[in-house]
């Protein structure tokens, strides 16, 4: 009998991190790896309905700089953290880890490499973050999603993999794009707004949203939101009249992009690349305090390939209604942003990575 590879992936923290990490898990498993999944409290929600998953919970935390105390403190949970790492993968020693970037895969990929054990971290931001930043000298590859990221030293080009985005496979086999180019006559908005935008879009959206009550324009939102919102945004589109439908946290949202002809949400790589795979017209509004500013630059790249469009958070109120008329009023907008997302394609995504594993693992050292 033929021994399993083992493989750990070690992620957390936002749903930009562990979708993929999900994603990637159960390809792996489908091609008979032994797969285990480190993970963080904050991330754990997202997978808590995928029991077939064998998950490991390792707390992180980022270093927070606000005060000497609060400093030391989350100094405190990345050695705990560390320590507990080394000694689940001295008695679960994987045959390579796959750190999906944040914070929470950190302590996991470190302790790798202080037991030699191999490693590569993924990277799907146009400017490297900080975690795999300090992880480059040890990993054995960084696999990007686009070539050119800022960050990464010349010494370090020879590690470098152009693979593309992780995204879930029922995202990439979708039946949504085939008829998505017959749904303009309304406007069906689907406002992403996760743990990092529902409280500025749920109280800026709403007014902007209101404003086609004075045209002839039909209009239908679907927005998510965290659940102390439901209420007041309830309230909100009942009394303008207001065709909504509000929705929390899901694991289906699939459902959301074949119902809407239009996507606003933040500028994370991972739903950017949902997005432009299962070729839905989109607006990306940058979350202003990310890390290094890498929102902004992702949604630059995809704005400047017209892939979608970009609007600063503050200039929401003066500039989006301008552009969601716009966007269905002059149909070639529309039609220019699909043609460019219909050249796009992560479909291979798996088996490209699944052959620089099994190369990996198979190299002597």
């Amino acid at each position: 009998m033929t021994k399993k590879n083992k493989i750990l992936i070690a992620t957390g923290g936002t749903g930009g991190h562990v979708f993929p990490a999900y994603s990637l898990a159960n390809y792996f498993i489908k091609k008979n790896y032994n797969v285990k999944i480190t993970i963080d409290n904050r991330g754990l929600k997202y997978l808590k309905n995928h029991e077939n998953l064998d998950l490991i919970k390792i707390p992180s935390s980022p270093l927070i700089k606000k005060n000497i105390l609060t400093f030391l403190f989350s100094l405190f949970v990345v050695f705990s953290s560390t320590l507990r790492s080394l000694i689940f993968l001295s008695l679960n020693r994987p045959s390579v880890v796959f750190g999906m970037g944040g914070y929470s895969s950190f302590p996991v990929c470190i302790a790798s490499a202080i037991l030699r054990i191999k490693f590569v971290i993924y990277e799907n931001n146009l400017i490297i973050g900080k975690a795999n930043k300090y992880l480059l000298p040890f990993a054995k590859k960084i696999f990007v999603s686009y070539k050119g990221l800022e960050g990464i030293p010349v010494r370090y080009n020879n590690k470098i993999l152009e693979i593309g985005n992780i995204v879930r496979e029922e995202i990439i086999n979708s039946k949504v794009k085939e008829n998505v180019s017959n749904r303009f006559d309304d406007i069906k908005i689907l406002i992403l707004g996760g743990s990092q935008a529902a409280k500025v879009f749920a109280e800026k959206l709403p007014y902007i949203i209101e404003k086609f009550n004075n045209t002839e324009i039909a209009i239908k939102v679907y927005q998510q939101c965290q659940s102390i919102q439901n209420n007041k945004l309830a309230e909100f589109y009942k009394e303008k009249k207001i065709d909504y439908e509000i929705f929390n946290f899901t694991d289906k949202i699939i459902d959301y992009y074949s119902k809407a002809n239009l996507v606003i949400t933040r500028s994370g790589a991972s739903v950017l690349g949902e997005l432009i795979n299962i070729k839905i017209p989109f607006i990306s509004i940058p979350l202003p305090t990310s890390a290094d500013n890498h929102q902004l630059k992702n949604a630059v790249y995809y704005e400047k390939r017209g892939f979608g469009y970009l609007i600063a958070e503050k200039d929401i109120n003066d500039q989006l209604y301008d552009l969601i008329k716009s966007i269905f009023k002059d149909k070639s907008l529309i039609k220019n942003m699909l043609t460019n997302q219909s050249q796009y394609s992560d479909k291979n995504i798996f088996k490209i990575i699944n052959t620089h594993i099994e190369k990996i693992i198979n190299e002597k050292n």
